[in-house]
């Protein structure tokens, strides 16, 4: 299915066309969302006729409701399973209880789509695979973002982090990071795993996602990402590094040839950091490829052209508020009575008595 195709099948549930966009778009790439964010997406004004929406939501079951920190604040969940499975996700990881921290996470990221109507995005891993044999054909597919898990046999997932991608008119992608912290081990391990795609595709922008409290963030942030895309090492480290890798895996006792190797512990001090722990595991699984990632200039010489970009966006409105007293799930109570039996509304609130169709206007 396209978007179109699952807009329209949204729809069918009684809801405009735009309303459908704006739920495709949360169930494609989040799960929660707030009322401001449909505000945003739609053009219209956070009021009356935003709140008769969500109020319709939550009396139909198609969404939970949480109460959050600020007695004000209110975070929705869509999670009614035959609205996933019109869009062809039945399974989809959004439907689940999600922790109070990723939820916060989770709106950072819609905060980033709907703010973006000039980009097209890209969720699922198939989706990114095609783009990227589109437009990178010269990339073999063991190069792209991938991650192996368990052995005999091992289950490769491409693109794990299962982030959007972004694409403009003349194909820029734009990979998003919620960043959080200035050196997120996890965030380091995205850039490694980007970074072949990165070298291969004609532009691109990394476009880091800062919480707009913490907005010291950006710079420290911004150079942590640039540093571990663009460092590179000597030919004789890359060649240190590579021997202490096999030594590595073929020694049992690590610890105890130290004492007895010199070189070897030499090597092992050396390599001791959090960037060559990430390569040393990246190299059992994908081999010696991972010593390209360290070597070649591509990434740096696409940058100083202006092919490649690495950029902060600081989020517009505060999300601390949003923080929920407990999971989105805890909500849910009911919820899923829509996956086998028809939704039975709640009563009505009393704003939505006012009217007879509380989407009539909107």
């Amino acid at each position: 299915m396209n978007f179109d195709d699952r807009v329209k099948a949204v729809a069918e549930f009684g809801f405009t066309e735009r309303q459908a966009r704006f739920l495709v778009t949360v169930m494609l790439h989040a799960g929660v969302c707030v009322p401001r964010q449909y505000a945003t997406f739609a053009g219209t004004a956070y009021g009356h006729n935003v709140t008769k929406f969500f109020d319709r939501l939550v009396q139909r079951r198609y969404a939970t409701v949480c109460r959050c920190v600020h007695n004000r604040a209110e975070l929705y969940h869509v999670r009614y399973q035959p609205l996933y499975r019109a869009i062809g996700r039945p399974q989809s990881r959004y439907r689940r209880p999600v922790s109070g921290r990723l939820a916060l996470d989770r709106v950072m990221l819609l905060d980033a789509i709907v703010t973006s109507p000039d980009l097209f995005w890209l969720s699922s891993a198939e989706e990114k695979v095609a783009f990227c044999n589109l437009m990178a054909p010269s990339l073999p597919p063991e190069r792209l973002p991938h991650v192996t898990v368990g052995t005999a046999p091992a289950r490769v997932r491409m693109f794990p982090e299962d982030l959007p991608i972004g694409v403009s008119r003349t194909g820029r992608a734009v990979f998003v990071y919620v960043a959080t912290t200035p050196f997120d081990p996890d965030l380091r391990g995205f850039l490694q795993r980007h970074r072949d795609v990165l070298a291969a595709l004609p532009g691109w922008t990394v476009r880091l996602l800062i919480p707009r409290d913490p907005q010291r963030l950006i710079q420290a942030t911004e150079q942590a990402a640039r540093d571990e895309l663009t460092q590179q090492h000597a030919p004789g480290t890359i060649s240190e590094f590579k021997w202490y890798c096999e030594q590595r895996r073929a020694t049992p006792d690590p610890r105890a040839r130290g004492h007895a190797d010199e070189r070897f512990w030499l090597a092992g001090s050396a390599f001791d950091t959090p960037r060559f722990r990430l390569l040393y595991r990246r190299w059992l699984t994908d081999g010696d490829t991972v010593f390209d990632l360290i070597s070649s200039p591509a990434i740096a010489e696409a940058l100083a052209r202006g092919t490649g970009r690495i950029e902060s966006h600081v989020s517009l409105s505060s999300h601390r508020h949003l923080t929920p007293l407990v999971a989105p799930a805890s909500s849910s109570a009911g919820v899923e009575e829509g996956e086998h039996t028809p939704a039975r509304p709640q009563p009505p609130s009393a704003a939505s008595l006012a009217v007879a169709d509380p989407l009539a206007n909107n």
